[in-house]
């Protein structure tokens, strides 16, 4: 469902994350806003793929 690359989004709010590995059912995500990438795993089930409505993401 989700692929290296793609942007996610929490599905309760929060911060635009990039997908940099996805094994099995998780991500391994980075905050867009962090520097230094640090990996933060998630649960595909609990994010949507990012997209913005004029200056803001929805989730």
């Amino acid at each position: 469902m989700f692929n290296v690359d793609d942007f996610v989004q929490p599905k309760t709010g929060g911060p635009k994350m990039l997908v940099l590995r996805v094994d099995g059912d998780t991500l391994w995500c980075a905050r867009i806003d962090d520097a230094t990438k640090k990996e933060i795993a998630i649960k595909a089930d609990t994010v949507n793929l990012y997209h913005e409505d004029g200056d803001f993401g929805v989730c």
